[in-house]
């Protein structure tokens, strides 16, 4: 298996190795993927809740000529063996030069370290222990055996983290027998052991962590440069915290600036009263929603009224049918819900149509309190069903979606259900 350059040397950039195996790994339109082992590597396979470097193998003929080829993922099988993912193939015993992403294993150290630090301070703060780290693209993530932190807890545990870094210990990394780890396991020296056999890899952050890991590490806590905390969220292990570590704080501290600067403008107010006039404008919404709600009562109310005027009773009751094309369901069930209320013998047929490919519609079926023949959630469910859609409710109001152009004959089917428990017999 190949030797491991940077379990000693997390800031080893360059390399020289030589291809031990390689194998085609699958075959796509594009080109094969080729898997190739060297005997000894500095890029670092996905494990742990980190990704995996990226760069370039580099090999040279005797000629002098060069192929270049793009390590695209680095993979650890069962065995332990490490593959570079490549599009191109080297023949085994080829000496190449390998070449890290710095950027990409500069951000990940970053990151990882941040994670042992704000790791060891939420358990010190909270008595939070980590149980899973995730590194992304964008944001890092740990899930902590809680239910919550408080705010002031988590602002103390981000004080705590930026004060450690400003002090600038040195990270260390030893590897120790199996059974050394064990003993500082159980002594609570050390936070966590994997169930692996040999020697131990750990990172020590004196007098604050010390932690058994095989990942990419800072040399000292103010390399991390800094942790932004970024939010909490409920997870089935705990709590789920958001952060970001180094240049990726620099660059949210920096997106959040402008952010800041945006809102001030659009409220022509400074920042430092930003939260007071986002109140206030909360409260002006707050305030029209209220009053808008208000007329739309208003206005269900009088376009009842001229409805039932429009639709007499026929055959001991009225049907109101209509298809509204600039009102959206929430408005048509208020209509309806006020025919019902208005006045007695009464039945509402209602849709609202929804533009879209194909066009939809939003059907309310009502009735009033008197007409007890009728149980709208039963009938709609029904005449839905049979054209593929669904629906139900209440025994008084019922609604569902359909194809608008399925609505003529659904509205035909339950105002010929009414007009016939209209002329049954009484039992």
């Amino acid at each position: 298996m190949a030797e491991r350059l940077y379990y000693t040397d997390s800031f080893l950039k360059t390399f020289e190795a030589e291809v031990v195996d390689i194998r085609e790994h699958a075959r796509k339109e594009s080109g094969s993927e080729w898997h190739i082992a060297l005997d000894r590597s500095a890029f670092y396979p996905t494990s742990g809740g980190q990704p995996c470097d990226r760069g370039q193998l580099t090999a040279t003929s005797r000629s002098g000529a060069t192929l270049e080829v793009e390590v695209q993922n680095v993979d650890e099988d069962v065995s332990g063996e490490v593959w570079h993912v490549t599009s191109k193939p080297l023949n085994a015993g080829t000496r190449v030069t390998g070449t890290i992403d710095w950027a990409r294993r500069l951000d990940h150290m970053q990151q990882h370290s941040g994670q042992h630090l704000l790791s060891a301070i939420c358990f010190a703060e909270a008595k939070a222990a980590t149980v899973s780290f995730h590194l992304g693209e964008e944001i890092a993530t740990i899930d902590l055996a809680t239910d919550a932190i408080s705010e002031k807890v988590l602002l103390r545990i981000e004080e705590r983290v930026n004060l450690a870094i400003a002090e600038d210990l040195p990270v260390g990394i030893k590897t120790v027998p199996r059974n050394e780890a064990e003993t500082l396991l159980a002594s609570g020296l050390l936070r966590k052991l994997p169930e692996r056999e040999g020697t131990i890899r750990l990172i020590e952050m004196p007098d604050i962590d010390l932690n058994a890991c095989g990942g990419t590490h800072v040399a000292s806590l103010g390399q991390i440069g800094s942790v932004l905390l970024r939010g909490t969220e409920k997870t089935r292990q705990g709590l789920r915290l958001s952060f970001v570590c180094g240049l990726r704080a620099v660059k949210q501290a920096g997106k959040d600036n402008r952010l800041l600067k945006e809102l001030s403008g659009k409220l022509s107010v400074g920042r430092d009263s930003l939260e007071e006039a986002i109140d206030r404008k909360l409260g002006e919404v707050k305030a029209g929603a209220k009053e808008r709600q208000h007329l739309l009562e208003e206005l269900a109310d009088y376009h009842a009224a001229r409805l039932l005027v429009e639709d007499p009773i026929e055959h001991g009751f009225r049907i109101v049918e209509r298809q509204f094309a600039d009102r959206d369901l929430g408005y048509v069930k208020l209509l309806a819900s006020r025919l019902i209320a208005a006045a007695p013998q009464t039945i509402a047929i209602l849709a609202s149509l929804v533009a879209g490919q194909p066009p939809s519609a939003s059907i309310v079926f009502a009735r009033s309190k008197d007409q007890s023949a009728i149980h709208c959630g039963e009938w709609l469910s029904a005449a839905l069903a049979e054209q593929g859609s669904r629906g139900g409710g209440s025994p008084e109001m019922a609604q569902g979606q359909l194809q608008a152009s399925l609505l003529q004959e659904v509205f035909a089917k339950l105002r010929a259900r009414c007009l016939a428990a209209a002329s049954a017999p009484l039992s």
